[in-house]
């Protein structure tokens, strides 16, 4: 008889799995996005980098969210990191044998592309499968969120630290543990629900005179903040390397900092989601990201020092609390779908930007590189929130039509 083991327990082990996952993608990604700053020199080069690890996530991630609904998710997500684990070592191998590094590295970081696009629909499917619901899954989301946001941001100073003092094999090579890590910690969860959990019960309450916020919206909300810290993780390297001329620790530096921030803003969401409501944290908090991001390229490595951080601080409690919207409003059967239309819209979206911003920096600056992303952000909020008000508005007046597309989620 298979042995069931407390939710706390299984809380713990998700978290480090997605902790060690998030360091193991990214560290792939940052050490890649350093050896092509230095050798191309421009912002194109390294997007490309990015758009190839994004294209594969877009295309897909609608498709087999659907399937991580049908499917074992546990087994899921223990496969992925398998696959990981083999793809990562691949390349320091690759590497170490005289081969390209481009091509080395734009291949390595495509083929884990297609390993996330059925990752994160699995993963986040599983949560909503093993973790109890109400208060306990908001907490959950906020302690996932960073630690996810933090392996990623962690991933970034190891990588600019260590790529400079023993270079990209050996960090590449620790980088396939990772996922080893995570399997590992995925497997120790047991095939079985958790117990003593309370009943699942919505995060954000619907009633007579409150709606469930439209599917659409939240999806927005949720997904601009995956576009942000994309192409803010390929436009910080080119801003530090190339045109302030400083190393890779430097770089790693500034994303220590910013991991700091991110650490702050998990007891801050603490704090602030007593007195606010998840929606309003999120909305404050992207807004105050846009324009943070627009600063950040003015003030060099001493405005970097002071914004990013502070950036971190309040986009990490946006994210927390869209992450909780959109998990709240995704059915136990359909999370995976709903979170694979989140992540394959927002890396489409992601590729359309890292374009426009990676051209914009190269004929200009980096500075005009960050206002550009800044504006995306502040855009994209706006959006969200208008597409929520006009179907509050529509269900205050008492439309038929309006009130099935919010039951059914689908105002899009």
């Amino acid at each position: 008889m298979p042995v069931q083991i407390p939710h706390r327990t299984t809380m713990r082990l998700l978290i480090a799995a997605a902790f060690t996952t998030a360091l193991g993608n990214n560290v792939q990604l940052i050490t890649g996005a350093l050896l092509l700053a230095r050798e191309q020199q421009t912002m194109m080069a390294v997007g490309w980098l990015f758009i190839a690890v994004a294209l594969p996530q877009a295309v897909l991630s609608p498709y087999l969210g659907r399937l991580a609904d049908r499917l074992d998710r546990r087994l899921l997500w223990i496969a992925c990191d398998t696959v990981s684990a083999i793809v990562a070592l691949g390349l320091p191998l690759w590497l170490a044998a005289g081969g390209a590094a481009e091509a080395g590295i734009y291949a390595a970081n495509f083929a884990l592309a297609l390993v996330s696009a059925i990752f994160v629909p699995a993963s986040a499917a599983l949560i909503k499968e093993r973790v109890p619901g109400g208060t306990v899954l908001r907490r959950f989301n906020g302690r996932y969120e960073m630690a996810t946001q933090a392996g990623m941001l962690l991933s970034a100073t190891v990588g600019g630290l260590a790529v400079q003092i023993f270079g990209a094999v050996p960090l590449l090579v620790f980088n396939a543990a990772t996922f080893a890590v995570s399997a590992l910690c995925v497997t120790a969860i047991g095939r079985t629900r958790v117990v003593g959990g309370p009943a699942d019960e919505p995060v954000e309450a619907a009633g007579p005179d409150r709606p469930p916020l439209p599917m659409g919206s939240l999806i927005l909300l949720y997904a601009q903040g995956s576009v942000v810290v994309t192409v803010f993780n390929a436009l910080l390297p080119m801003y530090v390397l190339v045109e302030l001329n400083r190393g890779a620790g430097t770089f790693g530096a500034i994303d220590a900092l910013g991991s700091l921030g991110f650490l702050a803003a998990a007891a801050g969401y603490r704090l602030f989601a007593q007195r606010y409501s998840d929606l309003r944290i999120a909305v404050a908090g992207f807004f105050a990201c846009s324009l943070l991001i627009v600063t950040q390229g003015q003030l060099g490595v001493a405005g970097l020092a002071v914004l990013v951080p502070m950036g971190a601080f309040v986009f990490g409690q946006a994210r927390i609390s869209s992450r909780n919207l959109l998990m709240a409003r995704a059915g136990r059967t359909d999370t995976g779908r709903v979170f694979g239309l989140a992540n394959g819209g927002g890396l489409a979206a992601t590729i359309v930007v890292m374009l426009l911003v990676a051209t914009v920096t190269d004929h200009t600056s980096a500075g005009a590189g960050f206002a550009t992303l800044g504006a995306f952000a502040l855009l994209s909020t706006i959006w969200a929130l208008v597409l929520q008000r006009r179907a509050a508005r529509g269900t205050r007046s008492g439309l038929p039509s309006a009130r099935k597309s919010l039951r059914n989620g689908a105002v899009l």
